[in-house]
């Protein structure tokens, strides 16, 4: 299997995987709540920006009792989507959850800047012109704001691979079903010998982190020249 074992590409994959779905069911409610906050005025609009970063400031162990709370299979919420056939608790899917609720901040404040840096004008200019606030939306501040989407998305990936407190705390940490990068960690150095393993998976990881660091300053550059020079 060349330098990762098995267990370790199995714990890879399932990361990528978890990550990717995460990302992907995030984006559409993270441009929106980004748009949001940035542009419309509402009661309550502080305390959806509060509960939208609370998953920042919680220990991650509590996000994950909250989640093994509302759906776990004997939670309401939890036994009406396994009776439709939804499953989250130990499931993959609920490591997908975990992992997408911890990355939304981190998403929706990269869309919200990004939001906030387009001047206001160019999208009323649109308007005026009888444009329709979707076709605004569409024709105008999302070309514009695309590389800070981009850059909450790949953010977003990055927390994602090495989310773990959550994680383990609702899904637990099954191998080949829950067992992510960071549980995998987690698991080899618990038993002797698995150090070698836990060090080429935290290489991995640091890898991961660095590439979704040096791809969102490159996004954010290329926001602030497109901003600048427009």
């Amino acid at each position: 299997m060349g330098w990762l074992g098995p267990e370790e590409w199995q714990a890879v994959a399932l990361s990528l995987r978890v990550a990717l779905w995460a990302t992907a069911c995030s984006l559409p409610p993270g441009i929106f709540v980004a748009y949001a906050l940035a542009r419309w005025r509402f009661p309550g609009r502080e305390v959806v920006n509060g509960l939208v970063h609370l998953p920042l400031i919680l220990p991650p162990v509590v996000t994950g009792y909250l989640l093994l709370l509302t759906f776990g299979t004997r939670a309401p919420v939890g036994a009406f989507l396994q009776d439709i056939g939804i499953t989250f608790a130990f499931r993959w899917t609920g490591a997908a959850l975990a992992a997408g609720i911890m990355a939304f901040p981190l998403m929706v404040r990269a869309i919200r800047l990004s939001i906030e840096a387009v001047d206001p004008k160019l999208e009323q200019a649109a308007a005026t012109m009888g444009a329709s606030a979707p076709w605004v939306f569409l024709t105008v501040t999302l070309p514009m704001i695309l590389p800070g989407v981009l850059a909450g998305a790949i953010l977003a990936f990055a927390k994602a691979m090495g989310e773990f407190g959550a994680t383990i705390t609702f899904v637990s940490n099954i191998p080949g079903q829950t067992r992510t990068v960071p549980s995998a960690i987690y698991a080899f150095l618990q038993v002797p010998g698995g150090e070698g393993a836990a060090l080429r998976l935290v290489v991995v990881s640091v890898a991961v982190a660095m590439a979704a660091i040096l791809m969102s300053e490159v996004m954010a550059r290329r926001l602030a020249k497109r901003v600048g020079g427009a």
